[in-house]
């Protein structure tokens, strides 16, 4: 039977995507450091996507940070966890997941933004792609425990839950204001569909027994 070609595998390479992610976020911020008035450019501002046309802005929001210690945890997110599952899925896969996760999270974002009249939000960061990452690292490795604040033990499908948990209170009751809670949200739920859909995995037989089915390496 012909393979279809969602679930189509590339072949096995690990290139190190993960430390070309972190530089090329380095980069951009960079770049906005030196030059502040481009983060309009590159941030994703619903207004200007759709009075200028700056479509690239899905993309170039995910590779833009508000200060450093946005950026720090960010990277240290794809540092910790990304590294990871990069060496599980393979350097194309990790590549096409990740950014098919953030794209589709600021789509997303993009949209509600523009039902709820919210034009001149300006939507930046690469949390939307790392909630997504981190819910990747909970699935290929769930008996994997993350130590919070370095002392208390947590395991890693007990923290993904726990993050949702707390991202769906804030977003309902609009704690932490400036914080894109309903991106990472999204960045949760696309990476659960990409996993069943794309490598035929479900999230919650590894959450709930540890049974790993669908392509893993």
């Amino acid at each position: 039977m012909k393979q279809s070609i969602l679930r189509k595998p590339f072949r096995y390479t690990y290139n190190n995507v993960a430390f070309g992610i972190i530089v090329v976020n380095v980069l951009i911020f960079m770049l906005n450091y030196i030059s502040p008035h481009s983060r309009f450019y590159t941030a994703l501002i619903p207004g200007l996507v759709l009075q200028k046309g700056f479509i690239w802005q899905f993309f170039t929001y995910m590779f833009t940070h508000a200060g450093f210690s946005h950026i720090l945890f960010n990277m240290l997110g794809i540092f910790f966890f990304g590294v990871q599952v990069e060496r599980r899925m393979g350097s194309s896969e990790f590549l096409l997941f990740y950014l098919v996760t953030g794209l589709l999270a600021g789509i997303f974002s993009f949209i509600v933004y523009i039902l709820t009249g919210m034009y001149g939000v300006i939507l930046l960061g690469a949390s939307g792609a790392v909630f997504a990452v981190l819910l990747a690292f909970a699935v290929y490795f769930p008996h994997a425990n993350i130590y919070i604040f370095g002392i208390l033990p947590v395991r890693a499908p007990v923290l993904v839950i726990g993050y949702t948990a707390i991202e769906l209170f804030n977003q309902v009751f609009s704690m932490q204001s400036g914080v894109a809670h309903l991106t990472h949200l999204a960045g949760f739920a696309f990476a659960y569909l990409y996993l069943v859909i794309r490598m035929g995995i479900n999230p919650m037989d590894s959450f709930t027994s540890g049974r790993r089915g669908g392509r893993w390496r």
